[in-house]
């Protein structure tokens, strides 16, 4: 329940702005923490400074004091006679009475031996060595004074010489550094005062401290540089070295609370957390009214989203503010009218064509789908009509996609016009405005409600009619002819699916046919079932090596080095048996296959003839290629790989081109020609006088041979024009310094009229029909017309030409 409840808007905004403000608050409290101790510290340690500076001064002033002490005993004229008559007596008073009358602790008459000659309180005698430092400093300046261990306590001493007018003696007095002493100090310094004495070797000891708890000496030294807690007081220390000797130091340690420079910070700590908690408390309650205030109308228009998301349009909930609220309450009205406009609009575009403003394929499929359910009831007809725009692209082409555009609209106009009209359907489904529609590019289509076949092409006749009729657009005079198919249901299927694919099929059987006008025939999808398969099976023909060439020899006139012959392909099915080349080579190009198959031929077609030259036979053969071929940029460099691979020689090979492959892209043509010559290979113009434009891209082709159509060659003795071509041909081609070769020669006749004409090399029947490889091996051996310009076959004799 609080999960859910910390989910509404109102309930989120109050936690996170109470959030916020506790981060605030916390954060100034740590903050007045840090701010707190680093004030108070620097405060102690200015305070430390200040007291360390007193503490020196103290100090000196006792020194001086003490020495002005000594100086008045030493100057004592009864206590130097004493001491030069060795008066013990007189010197163990003097010394009694003068320590008294000052507070020492230790009262010495030092010879300048070193011997203790004297000493109150009566004490072992002290070693000079433990003095010896303390007297050579007063030897060198007059007196002096310091701090040392004496019997295992601190002492401060003084020492000052007798003068007799030499120094005599040594007046040593101590004064033991106790509580007292360390009290006085705390008392003119402010601060507590801790005295270690340190040996060179040893560990510190602590002399004296005025701290309620005395810790360790080492804890003593480190506190110096940090802090110390006693009895949950910190102290902050400042170490002061008094007396640095070569066999110990003497330090103080002086310290002061931070509880009293805290106090005023941890008063504005308390206050500041009790303004915190206050203010929190309030603002948590602001920001609860708050988040009510934003999230009520917010959760209105939330819940109207949700009925505008569920496609209902209504009034949005009035929200009466000035704020940015009542903006977004605003801007929810003007967005449900422009949703519903371009739900609106995109509804339309969905299911209309935007160039001509028929439905489109989408719309159109749909209403099929809903005539076809109502159809299946009362068992009525249906005709689905595809028609598609002949020679459109070539409208394109020439003047333009705009003016495309322009057709198309027309044809759309039309198609209404001449479409489908009530008289001629007996349903209530019928809706002339949906029932032309245009599938994309310039294909159209068309429902008729209630039809059979007879009313299909009634609908048909009259659309095509009415295209025909010529179309002034921008003062352009067009005339524009349709391909239209016909599918029915229920008799061609009875899915829309399947009708528009029949209307298809029957639509390009149209189109194939120049017709007009075709009803679909299941033969028509038979047909192109078979196609279909025939394409499989010739891709997997291709793979499976069911591939064989044959090869036709030319008959030279004049005796040459090499037999030529044309490599062709056949195929040789498993189950179909032999199947002629017009029945996939045409399919072959078409679907783009055929580049496949030119690379089987040549790489076989390589082979053999290497095979041939290393076998000793001179044999150069010749090899067709498309015009999809010829576009292929990687063609050569296939070719020369080829010839690489196999050790043939390049001029061994005659690649065949019709004139027509470089009218599709002449450039690209050209240069692949130019490249395949690179390799040295020869070129042939395959069924020269068929082409468009022979001579203007002949003289621009690098061919070395012409080849002359069979449909001028079988005709020559008959035909007066055929023989004027023929010998035309040869003339033009020997001007240009190509080799001439006949094909289709079929008769003797023709033989010797083309010899008689010039002719370099005939190709036909007469000579031999293509051939397997081995077969024409024994061609070679056996027939005359293989040694070329020898002999000629008259009348079933040899006879020389």
């Amino acid at each position: 329940m609080m999960r859910l409840g910390f989910r509404r808007l109102q309930w989120r905004i109050a936690a996170w702005t109470a959030a916020i403000l506790l981060s605030v608050q916390v954060g100034g409290l740590f903050l007045f923490e840090h701010i707190g101790r680093s004030s108070a510290l620097q405060e102690v340690r200015a305070q430390l400074d200040t007291g360390d500076r007193v503490f020196a001064r103290l100090l000196d002033q006792r020194s001086a004091q003490l020495a002005q002490a000594a100086r008045v005993l030493a100057a004592d004229y009864g206590f130097r006679e004493a001491v030069l008559t060795g008066d013990r007596d007189t010197i163990a008073s003097a010394l009694d009475n003068h320590g008294s009358r000052i507070g020492a602790s230790l009262m010495l008459l030092v010879g300048l031996d070193g011997q203790t000659l004297a000493a109150h309180p009566a004490r072992p005698e002290v070693q000079f060595d433990s003095l010896s430092r303390l007297i050579g400093d007063a030897r060198e300046r007059g007196s002096a004074t310091g701090f040392q261990a004496v019997d295992e306590a601190l002492y401060q001493l003084v020492a000052v010489p007798v003068m007799a007018p030499m120094p005599v003696a040594w007046v040593v007095i101590g004064f033991v550094v106790d509580e007292a002493f360390a009290q006085d100090l705390k008392r003119l310094t402010g601060l507590d005062v801790s005295l270690l004495l340190q040996s060179r070797q040893g560990t510190p000891g602590l002399a004296v401290s005025t701290l309620p708890v005395a810790p360790a000496p080492a804890a003593l030294l480190h506190a110096a540089e940090t802090s110390l807690w006693i009895d949950e007081v910190e102290y902050v220390g400042f170490r002061h070295v008094i007396e640095a000797q070569a066999d110990a130091t003497v330090t103080a340690v002086l310290q002061l609370s931070l509880a009293r420079a805290l106090a005023p910070w941890e008063r504005l700590y308390r206050e500041w957390a009790g303004l915190s908690a206050l203010a929190t408390l309030a603002m948590l309650m602001a920001s609860v009214w708050m988040g009510r205030t934003i999230a009520s109308p917010v959760t209105r228009l939330a819940q109207f989203a949700h009925r505008v998301e569920a496609g209902e349009y209504g009034v949005p909930p009035q929200v009466r503010r000035g704020d940015e609220l009542g903006q977004l309450a605003d801007a929810f009205g003007l967005m449900t009218e422009a949703i519903a406009s371009r739900e609106a609009r995109i509804s339309e575009l969905a299911f209309r064509d935007v160039l001509t403003g028929l439905p489109n394929r989408v719309h159109f499929i749909a209403q099929l789908e809903r005539l076809l359910a109502a159809a299946k009831e009362p068992d009525q007809e249906l005709a689905v009509l595809t028609l598609d725009l002949d020679r459109f692209k070539l409208i394109n082409d020439t003047l333009g996609h705009a003016f495309g555009d322009l057709v198309l609209q027309e044809v759309g106009q039309r198609l209404q016009q001449a479409g489908v009209r009530k008289r001629e359907v007996d349903t209530a489904l019928y809706a002339p405005e949906n029932a032309a529609a245009r599938l994309g590019g310039d294909e159209f289509a068309l429902l008729v409600p209630g039809a059979d076949a007879w009313a299909a092409r009634v609908v048909a006749e009259r659309i095509a009619t009415a295209l025909e009729q010529p179309m002034t657009l921008q003062g352009q005079i067009v005339d524009v002819r349709a391909s239209i198919g016909i599918a029915l249901y229920p008799a061609h299927g009875t899915e829309a699916g399947d009708l528009m694919r029949c209307a298809d099929v029957a639509m390009y059987k149209a189109k194939q046919g120049n017709s007009g006008l075709s009803v679909y025939d299941p033969v028509h999808h038979s047909r192109n079932a078979a196609r279909l398969s025939l394409l499989t099976e010739l891709c997997q023909a291709v793979e499976a090596d069911e591939l064989v060439l044959f090869y036709q020899p030319k008959y030279a006139f004049r005796a040459a080095e090499a037999l030529s012959v044309e490599a062709l392909v056949r195929w040789v099915h498993p189950q179909r048996g032999f199947v002629p080349p017009m029945d996939f080579i045409p399919f072959a190009e078409q679907t783009g296959y055929i580049k496949h198959i030119t690379l089987w031929v040549m790489d076989r077609a390589i082979r053999q003839c290497a095979e041939w030259r290393r076998a000793g036979r001179k044999v150069c053969v010749g090899l067709n290629l498309s015009a999809r071929d010829l576009l292929q940029a990687e063609l050569p460099d296939h070719f020369r790989v080829m010839l690489e691979r196999h050790g043939c020689d390049a001029s061994w090979i005659t690649l065949e081109i019709t004139e027509s492959a470089v009218l599709d892209d002449p450039r690209k043509a050209l240069t692949n020609l130019e490249r395949l010559r690179a390799t040295g290979c020869q070129l042939s113009i395959d069924d020269y006088g068929t082409g468009y434009s022979s001579l203007s891209y002949v003289r621009q082709m690098p061919v070395q041979e012409m080849k002359i159509d069979r449909s001028f060659v079988m005709n020559l003795i008959t035909q007066a024009d055929d023989e004027i071509i023929v010998r035309s041909t040869i003339e033009l081609a020997h001007n240009m310094g190509l080799v001439v070769t006949a094909e289709g020669v079929e008769t003797e006749a023709i033989l010797r009229r083309l010899g008689e004409l010039g002719c370099d090399l005939a190709q036909g029947y007469f000579i031999s029909r293509p051939v397997a490889a081995d077969e024409l091996e024994v061609w070679m051996e056996r027939s005359p017309w293989a040694r070329g310009g020898e002999h000629l076959l008259v009348r079933g004799e040899s006879v020389a030409v």
